[in-house]
């Protein structure tokens, strides 16, 4: 075939192809736009695809106290050591170990058979005191009678009377060594000076103890009532526990929990707070106090302690997991009435029962993502499944409503 025909041949099979080629892409967008059910079914598809479901919950307003945690241990009350006041050798212990004792409760005896004895010889001495004492009075009498006659000279009258003070003056003695030997025997018997629970007995039968000397018979401390003692820091101290706001009458509620325990089942109050802040760690010591009347609470424990402010407040409360952390910044993404989410910051303080305090950010019952937070970021669309916010007792609050912001 000559060349020009060649030419004209090839350009007419390729103008075919190009037009069977637009045909099929026609052909094609046909059925599509048909099956789609037409083009404005066909537009809002991508925006559906795009909306990602996350769980939101509305913002929690609730009237609560401000409390302030702090770690401490128990202390008793009264603490007594008993020690012997007299010496002599050891023979009873009246009490288990680790007992309950009532005041005036018998714990101990030493050997009171000298002390015994010591109180009949002080005995004998106060009578003969006596008796000398009344026989110088009544001869000191009759020497004023003979006195008053000239009967007697003033030298023995001088004499009579200096013996009859001497016998006042030595009854008076006979009388307190008689006392103190009362006493020395009394204090062979050893009593509990307070009610509480005894220690171990430290000495056994048979030993010689000592007064004032060697160690303490064992120990007692008082169960009724019982102290926690904590470190307050300075601005707590400022705020809550200072004296000057307890002297208008301000009572603040304290709650105590031990190590095993849940939460903070016993109530208390302040009771005393030191009178020097500790420059070195910028903390006050304070004790409150706590009824103890099963005995559970034993001095040295490990005690959780919580100090709430004396007044209610309104604050706001959400989850922790719908917080969100950019750099040094808290935020949460707010869900809008078109479903879009908005970058929030946020400044939370102390939590409340598994809920978080903010102090500055969102307002009462806007919605919020509690839950899916990493799958969405600010201005993206969502599908939001209301659900409510739940804190660490188990409490929910009311439920976000699909469609509002408040």
């Amino acid at each position: 075939m000559p060349l020009p025909n060649l030419i004209r041949h090839h350009a007419a099979s390729k103008r075919t192809s190009v037009c069977l080629a637009l045909a099929g892409i026609v052909a094609v967008t046909a059925a599509a736009w048909g099956l789609s059910g037409g083009g404005e079914a066909h537009a809002n598809e991508p925006l559906a695809a795009q909306a990602t479901p996350v769980d939101v919950a509305s913002v929690v307003s609730r009237n609560i106290i401000d409390w302030q945690y702090f770690s401490g241990r128990l202390e008793a009350v009264d603490r007594v050591e008993i020690r012997p006041q007299v010496s002599g050798i050891l023979t009873a212990v009246h009490f288990k170990d680790g007992a309950l004792v009532k005041k005036g409760e018998l714990l101990f005896t030493i050997d009171p058979r000298p002390y015994a004895a010591e109180v009949a010889r002080a005995q004998a001495q106060a009578s003969a005191a006596e008796s000398r004492a009344a026989y110088t009075a009544a001869d000191l009498a009759r020497a004023e009678r003979l006195l008053a006659d000239n009967a007697i000279a003033k030298r023995d009258f001088e004499e009579k009377q200096n013996a009859a003070r001497d016998g006042a003056a030595s009854l008076q003695a006979a009388q307190a060594a008689l006392r103190v030997a009362k006493l020395n025997l009394e204090y062979t018997q050893i009593v509990s000076p307070i009610d509480g629970r005894v220690s171990r007995a430290e000495i056994t039968l048979g030993n010689l103890v000592s007064a004032n000397a060697g160690p303490a018979l064992t120990t007692v401390v008082s169960s009724e009532r019982i102290y926690a003692a904590f470190d307050v820091d300075e601005q707590t101290f400022l705020r809550y526990v200072n004296p000057a706001r307890s002297a208008k009458g301000t009572t603040l509620p304290v709650g105590l929990g031990l190590a095993n325990e849940e939460g903070y089942p016993l109530a208390g109050q302040i009771h005393s707070v030191d009178n020097r802040l500790d420059t070195t760690s910028g903390t006050i010591r304070v004790r409150a106090i706590f009824d103890n009347a099963d005995g559970r609470l034993v001095p040295g424990l490990y005690a959780r302690i919580r100090l709430g402010g004396s007044e209610d407040r309104e604050a706001l409360l959400i989850n922790e997991k719908a917080i969100g952390t950019d750099q040094d910044k808290r935020f949460v993404l707010v869900v809008g009435a078109d479903n879009k989410t908005e970058y929030r910051e946020v400044h939370t303080s102390a939590s409340q029962n598994g809920l978080v305090i903010v102090d500055r950010g969102l307002q009462p019952g806007e919605r919020i993502v509690v839950n899916g937070l990493q799958r969405v970021r600010p201005g993206d669309a969502v599908s939001p499944n209301p659900t409510a916010m739940n804190d660490g007792d188990g409490k929910t609050a009311v439920a976000a409503r699909s469609g509002q912001a408040g």
